[in-house]
């Protein structure tokens, strides 16, 4: 998608209204525990800012049902905000009140404001298709993004985490602003550069590293991936469902049945497509999973009563070999259950051999919130070409699915 950016147009004197992705982890006493999506909405911003335009920023935090929950204020975010700009980020107690909407008028050109959570009010969070059903439903969808929409002449989309939804903000209101300007930010452009390059241009070999609980979430992306990449490494309990397949015996651990064929016939698709796909050989396995049990090795089959945790040293061995020779490696799950020590430790050798990689000038892209921990915990950061702020959104892009809320955004 070849979209227009912030870089593509003037925004002096302007109103900007720009959908931002601050929903960043609070602990029990709305502290915030990890700045990084701020931090990454920053570029833009500050671009916005220091060309002179008023900007109006607006997000989603957590998931209060359309209902106020102080728990999921936004006030932390503008607190923190103002940290990192060194001036004060004007705060909304509501979204789309009377007295923010004056506060929106009485903003000068490089001044910010942040809007209250927009899932305090539930027209945020009608589907689209809903709405299409129902004349109540897309009145108040449409209602709302009106008076988002009437605060300004220009809209910016940099909330890549949120991209793959019609939310209201991302949709309806770019929608209403047709004839306005309407761009992409930084974080969106470098998101789909990434994920678009890797998916249309790969640089060769190719490897899509798959993890994570359930074949299901993944059926899409490998069914797309197959015939783009030169292998797939598979690890998690998602595997098992494989490996089931395979006539393996598989213990405890975790299956779905449901999808035992549809996984026999993505291997014999991919066998057709000459894309080598690769399953856990050996695997650390448990009776029962807490931290710190005593587990042990099972090579091939494992036996009644054990439940595979993790991927073993034969596998890892394996597909970190695999992995040194990519020019292209995306990483989407874990390898095991990493928020249980140790069994995170096939998540973290895969974590280091993505990095090694990078440093032989492999471009990696990592998406999903325990493939990236992995990476950010081992302090690999600098040494991965892209990390994506969204898992939901990166995994439906590498799906090959549309994107409306991006599709409608002004092309360059």
């Amino acid at each position: 998608m070849a979209k227009k950016t912030v870089a593509d147009i003037n925004v002096k004197g302007k109103k900007i209204l720009m959908r931002c992705d601050f929903n960043v982890p609070l602990d029990d006493d709305c502290n915030i525990t990890s700045d990084d999506r701020i931090v990454k909405a920053l570029p833009t911003i500050k671009a916005i800012l220091e060309g002179g335009g008023a900007l109006i920023l607006m997000s989603h935090l957590g998931r209060p049902s359309g209902q106020r929950d102080d728990k999921l204020s936004l006030t932390p975010v503008a607190r923190r905000l103002s940290e990192l700009l060194g001036k004060e980020v004007v705060f909304a107690d509501d979204c789309i009140s009377d007295e923010t909407k004056a506060k929106a008028v009485a903003l000068s050109n490089g001044d910010c404001m942040l809007l209250e959570n927009l899932r305090f009010h539930k027209a945020e969070t009608i589907k689209d298709k809903a709405a299409k059903e129902d004349t109540q439903l897309r009145q108040a969808k449409d209602d709302f993004a009106k008076q988002l929409a009437g605060m300004a002449d220009i809209y910016v989309d940099d909330a890549f985490g949120t991209a793959h939804r019609d939310n209201a903000s991302m949709y309806t209101v770019p929608m209403v602003m047709e004839g306005k300007p309407r761009v992409i930010g930084f974080l969106i452009e470098k998101e789909l550069k990434f994920l678009g390059d890797a998916l249309s241009d790969p640089a060769r070999p190719f490897v899509a590293i798959l993890g994570g609980a359930k074949v299901s979430d993944k059926i899409g992306v490998i069914e797309n991936l197959i015939g783009k990449v030169d292998r797939i490494i598979i690890g998690g309990a998602m595997a098992y469902t494989f490996l089931k397949g395979r006539g393996k015996s598989i213990g405890r651990s975790l299956c779905e049945n449901d999808f035992v064929d549809k996984g026999q016939a993505l291997l014999n698709q991919a066998k057709e497509a000459e894309c080598e796909v690769l399953l856990p050989t050996d695997h650390h396995v448990v009776r029962k999973l807490k931290s710190d049990v005593p587990y042990r090795t099972a090579v091939g089959d494992i036996d009644p009563g054990y439940q595979a945790v993790d991927i073993g040293p034969i596998a890892s061995k394996m597909y970190r070999e695999k992995i040194a020779d990519a020019k292209t490696i995306v990483w989407n799950g874990p390898m095991g259950v990493f928020e249980t020590p140790p069994f995170d430790e096939g998540t973290k050798d895969i974590a280091m051999a993505v990095a090694e990689a990078t440093d032989n000038g492999a471009i990696s892209i990592v998406g999903g919130g325990d493939s990236a921990a992995a990476v950010k915990n081992l302090g690999l950061e600098d040494r991965i070409s892209h990390i994506s702020t969204g898992g939901g959104a990166s995994l439906e892009f590498l799906e090959g699915k549309k994107f409306i809320c991006l599709e409608i955004l002004d092309e360059k």
